[in-house]
């Protein structure tokens, strides 16, 4: 059990003990995974691989430049797959490292945050990979010129998905980027309305950087962050700065008027 101080608050040494033993179940978790996975690292580069293999010209294949890359290659991708699928249980050990020193509306705040925006991580690979992915090796395929032989090596295609995967996964988060703003009162709701123009344009901006240089694929990512914006500053109507008695820990209701900074919970009941 973790030594608490007469302030309430865990030594330092403490959380870093903690902090320690929760990175390292997190990367037990992504250890596990990636071993369970290790046998099926070929048939997943395979799945992966799909869009493009689909697309290829009849009597062309993929090829592998570098001579280790037959074999490291699907070993990379299965890594990021299984910390892909750790991801909830890292957040969690996240959540459970900074939960205790968080008051019950903070809690209600962030957990809900974390697990959307996990879906919405996800959510952004899904489209990437059943939508955008498809859509782009069309274009790429049937755009080579003439004498051409389009034959794509296998590393260069994991870079080039993987970037594709997490620019779509990150920029899927921007609901939660919009409600984290206006709730926390960097920005209004309606500051953000009037800006919109100026988001639109930087949501192709992004598109252009964080994409490959082609106009499907940028398109593809600009619009539905445009989209997610908007979708934010909907649900943004549910989290509006508002100073709220009952948001304040139960000790406070109990000091009268002592400054909300000077107080902390002495225990996890008063949190």
């Amino acid at each position: 059990m973790p030594q608490i101080d007469l302030d309430g608050e865990q030594p330092f040494i403490s959380h870093l003990v903690e902090l320690r033993d929760r990175l390292l179940k997190a990367i037990a978790a992504v250890l596990v995974l990636f071993l369970g996975l290790a046998y099926f690292a070929n048939p997943i580069y395979s799945y992966l691989a799909g869009p493009l293999l689909k697309h290829l010209p009849a009597g062309t294949q993929m090829i592998a430049i570098e001579v280790a890359a037959p074999f490291l290659t699907p070993f990379k991708l299965t890594l990021v797959v299984a910390l892909f699928l750790a991801v909830p249980f890292v957040l969690y050990q996240a959540w459970a490292f900074i939960a205790p020193g968080l008051y019950r509306h903070e809690r209600r705040m962030v957990l809900p945050l974390l697990v959307s925006s996990t879906a919405l991580f996800y959510s952004g690979v899904a489209f990437a990979y059943y939508v955008v992915l498809p859509l782009v090796f069309g274009f790429l395929t049937t755009a080579a010129p003439q004498g051409v032989t389009v034959m794509t090596d296998i590393t260069q295609y994991l870079d080039f998905i993987l970037t594709i995967f997490f620019a779509f996964g990150i920029c899927f988060e921007v609901p939660i980027a919009t409600i984290l703003l206006i709730w926390s009162g960097v920005v209004s709701r309606e500051t953000l309305v009037d800006k919109r123009p100026y988001v639109v344009v930087l949501a192709f901006f992004i598109g252009a950087v964080l994409t490959p240089p082609d106009v499907v694929s940028q398109t593809l990512l600009a619009l539905p962050m445009w989209l997610l914006f908007e979708l934010g500053l909907v649900f943004s109507r549910f989290f509006k700065p508002r100073e709220d008695p009952e948001d304040q820990p139960e000790l406070l209701q109990d000091q009268g008027s002592a400054p909300a900074e000077s107080i902390r919970p002495a225990n996890d009941d008063d949190r």
